[in-house]
């Protein structure tokens, strides 16, 4: 795959529900492929390939990422913040991140000397951006403004790192796919909003398409890593095909789907069963009433950190 393309949609600012500017980089890459590229009211970016067999097959994957809102500023300039998504307040200390407007800042905890950062709560984690006072700061961000780590890409051998992996290596397939596909069923690619956030936005783009087949594209954790959960994913041995999660259980029909299309062109793959966690993968399959869904994930290391770690092969076969 173009390592510049997944660089460039990796990079885009676009917290869950600040979407604006993943959106546009995402863009950029399938318009050239699709009859119509739009927007719906979620905010959704939906790419639609017209085909001739009156079939509706939606690809879909997230396109925001988790950050930080802040939700007040003290006196000396310091932004007190909340969580947007799943982020660990351990793993956000001493962290740089940006804001929409290009204003960075850097993460920190009160009385990491008291207790350490491993007992570190979100209260106690707050933004310095450099301001001496309250004033000061409120010129350069305002409350209900988010922030994001700032992505580092990290080629690892075949291996790459960097944040915002979650969901974004999967927008770069989509997009990659849609430049690829020649398909007789109208495609949809969509690029859903809110995702990190209980999958909000995945639901109404899948109502107004009312597509015959779902297939989502997300990352899931693995079991190849220092005391990890027992997982049966490992980098490197393939895209997994999701038997279940915390909010679906795939139709085997659909399983066996993928599995069959898989083994037909070589790819190699694993079977996926996450015991926590879900994707838009549910939301959809409950969708008006009821659309046959699945998933492909890219087995991924460190997920909801600035290091998220995804085997290269693993992205090319997905």
């Amino acid at each position: 795959m173009d390592t510049t393309m997944i660089k460039n949609i990796l990079g885009a600012y676009g917290p869950s529900g600040r979407e604006d500017k993943a959106a546009e980089a995402i863009k950029q890459y399938v318009a050239p492929y699709a009859d119509e590229v739009y927007r719906d009211a979620m905010g959704n970016l939906i790419a639609h390939k017209r085909g001739t067999s009156g079939k509706k097959i939606m690809l879909s994957a997230h396109m925001d990422q988790i950050g930080f809102i802040v939700v007040a500023i003290d006196e000396k300039g310091f932004l007190r913040v909340a969580r947007v998504g799943g982020v660990n307040p351990i793993i956000s200390t001493a962290r740089e991140v940006v804001f929409e407007n290009g204003v960075k800042g850097v993460t920190y905890f009160e009385n990491t000397a008291k207790h350490g950062v491993n007992e570190a709560t979100f209260n106690e984690l707050y933004i310095d951006i450099g301001c001496a006072s309250r004033e000061e700061a409120e010129k350069k961000v305002a409350i209900g403004d988010m922030a994001v780590y700032v992505t580092n890409y990290v080629e690892l051998g075949e291996r790459a790192a960097c944040g915002a992996m979650d969901d974004r290596i999967c927008c770069a397939i989509v997009a990659e796919a849609m430049k690829k596909m020649k398909s007789e069923h109208d495609v949809y690619a969509v690029f859903t909003v809110q995702e990190e956030v209980g999958c909000r936005g995945g639901s109404p783009a899948a109502y107004a398409i009312e597509p015959d087949l779902n297939i989502s594209l997300d990352v899931t954790g693995v079991g190849d890593i220092p005391e990890c959960s027992r997982m049966a994913v490992s980098l490197g041995c393939g895209p997994t095909v999701k038997v279940m999660d915390s909010s679906v259980i795939v139709p085997p029909v659909v399983r066996a789907f993928i599995e069959a299309a898989a083994e037909e062109d070589g790819i190699p793959y694993q079977r996926e069963v996450l015991r926590a966690g879900g994707t838009d993968t549910g939301a959809i399959q409950r969708t008006r009433g009821g659309i046959l869904s699945g998933c492909i994930s890219v087995p991924t290391r460190y997920i909801h950190t600035p290091v998220e770690t995804v085997d290269m092969k693993d992205v090319d076969n997905a």
